[in-house]
């Protein structure tokens, strides 16, 4: 056999076994009918969790989505992510809520004000979702694990009304 016919060969079995493969993930697909908005967790020490959920919203406005987006421990300096997502207006609503990160602050009641204000906003945000015409298709709650994690907010509120949000509205939460 030649070195064109063994590659010919090579090709058909892969294209036959493509093939398959196309014909089981096909399957598969046709059973997932259920379309509903997903609650994404990031968190973890280290750096990304930020990252990749601005990343999930750069991917919704690319899709025609319309976004909110509070950050509850972030302050009021520039981000990347706000200079980027500023051009825009008409997709995404930014709510910077936070007064910076509580090892600068170094005042606790002040902390879960802030927090307790975004968690209010948050919340106005995600009903505006209930109906026929929801305000947004997804809604980035960053660094709201942090303020749970000191107790600035009732976990046990929190989670509670996540469970009950719109059924097709993606929430993402970080920290």
């Amino acid at each position: 056999m030649s070195a064109e016919q063994i590659d010919d060969e090579r090709n058909r079995r892969a294209n036959e076994k493509s093939a398959k493969r196309k014909a089981v993930r096909d399957k598969i697909l046709a059973t997932k009918t259920l379309e509903k908005g997903l609650l994404i967790v990031h968190t973890g020490k280290g750096k990304g969790k930020s990252t990749a959920a601005f990343g999930l919203v750069t991917r919704a406005i690319g899709n025609g989505l319309k976004v909110g987006v509070v950050q509850y421990v972030k302050g009021k300096w520039q981000t990347g992510e706000r200079v980027v997502l500023e051009h825009f207006p008409d997709q995404v609503e930014i709510r910077t809520m936070g007064e910076g990160f509580t090892w600068e602050t170094q005042d606790r009641a002040r902390d879960i004000a802030a927090a307790q204000r975004a968690w209010e906003t948050s919340k106005e945000m995600i009903e505006a979702c209930r109906g026929d015409t929801p305000r947004y298709d997804m809604i980035l709650l960053d660094e709201l694990n942090i303020v749970l994690r000191y107790d600035y907010l009732a976990l046990d509120e929190g989670v509670s009304f996540l469970q009950n949000k719109p059924e097709n509205l993606h929430v993402i939460v970080t920290g």
